[in-house]
């Protein structure tokens, strides 16, 4: 059997730090669950109790345990959780892997997931060796594409029709970051 991946704690500038998720982590899941989008996108629960917050914890470490990722929790220098950042490895054998981020409200507008980004994005690349890294943004959402491009990702086109979010099926602009 493949042993659990190892997800690490990855030191970022600024102070911040990228570690695994714990059960310390449940008010960053609360204060994420009163966000207007970032339950429809994620599995966050909405609205929150410690009875689905538990679960949401645990599917994290089940990312690991059972190899199709590596999920952090972005920790501010302030010692404050304030958001996540996940690489995802369904696409591996292809030479791909995806991320995906999101910052609690709190915690937005001072580049903390430009900066968690691009310390997951250069580790997986130099250390995982992944060739080709993928996110992708909601056209709309002007904020994540600048965080994207100020790491070093590429527009690479409109994918319509993309992802169910909520009760829709919405386009997706993919973005790529090579080695």
């Amino acid at each position: 059997m493949d042993q659990p991946l190892d997800v690490p704690e990855l030191a970022a500038d600024g102070g911040i730090t990228l570690r695994p998720w714990t059960l310390s982590d449940l008010d960053l899941v609360r204060e994420a669950s009163e966000d207007d989008y970032i339950p429809l996108i994620t599995t966050v629960p909405s609205p929150f109790s410690d009875s689905a917050g538990v679960p949401f914890v645990e599917r994290q470490w089940g990312r690991a345990t059972g190899r199709t990722g590596y999920p952090f929790v972005i920790v501010d220098s302030e010692g404050r959780p304030v958001g996540t950042v996940g690489l995802w490895l369904r696409d591996v054998g292809q030479g791909r892997a995806s991320l995906g981020y999101w910052v609690v409200k709190s915690a937005r507008g001072r580049g903390t997931a430009a900066t968690a980004l691009s310390t997951v994005a250069h580790w997986a690349l130099h250390t995982l060796r992944i060739p080709r890294l993928e996110l992708c943004v909601e056209p709309w959402n002007a904020a994540s594409a600048r965080t994207a491009e100020r790491v070093g990702f590429q527009r690479e086109g409109l994918l319509r029709g993309w992802q169910q979010i909520g009760s829709e099926r919405r386009h997706m602009v993919m973005y790529a970051l090579l080695s």
